[in-house]
C-alpha cells in the first residue's frame, strides 16, 4: 500500500488515530490500526505530536523501540492468524494464547516475525516460513 514510503505510512497511522478520536467512520484497515493504537497507551504521545514522530528515526542502538514497527508487527501477526498464512500459524497462535493470553502471545510471536523479516532482507530472499514457524513453536 505504501511501498517504501515510511512517512506516508506513519501519516496514515496518525490519520487513523485522529479519525478514531473524532469518532469519524473508519474503514476496516483504519479500525485495525486504531485498535492497535488503543491497546498501546505508551505510544499515544506519538500521535499527540505526529509531525515530529513521522520524521524521527527510532534507533535500537539507543534503546529505543520504534512504535510504528511495533504496531505494524501486531497488525502483521493478526493478518497472518486471520488468513492462516503461513499455514499452521493460527493453531500456533491459539496455543500461545492459551499459554500466555492474547497480547503476550502476539508479543512473543513478534520477535520471530521481526527476525524472519530481518533475515529475508539481509539475504535478499523471501521470508523462510518453515524457520518462522519453528521459531514460533519454541515460544
Amino acid at each position: 500500500m505504501f511501498g517504501n514510503d515510511r512517512d506516508a505510512m506513519r501519516r496514515y497511522y496518525a490519520q487513523c488515530w485522529h479519525k478514531f478520536q473524532q469518532k469519524q467512520p473508519l474503514d476496516a484497515l483504519e479500525t485495525q490500526i486504531a485498535s492497535v493504537i488503543t491497546e498501546h497507551p505508551e505510544y499515544h504521545h506519538v500521535f499527540a505530536a505526529p509531525d515530529s514522530a513521522i520524521q524521527r528515526d527510532y534507533l535500537p542502538d539507543n534503546g529505543e523501540t520504534n512504535p510504528f514497527l511495533h504496531m505494524g508487527l501486531h497488525l502483521g501477526i493478526r493478518e497472518q492468524v486471520a488468513t492462516d498464512r503461513p499455514t499452521g500459524i493460527r493453531e500456533l497462535y491459539r496455543q500461545l494464547v492459551i499459554k500466555y493470553g492474547n497480547n503476550a502471545a502476539e508479543h512473543r510471536m513478534m520477535d520471530c516475525l521481526a527476525e524472519s523479516i530481518w533475515l529475508a532482507q539481509r539475504h535478499q530472499t523471501i521470508p523462510d516460513e518453515a524457520a518462522y514457524l519453528e521459531c514460533l513453536k519454541k515460544r
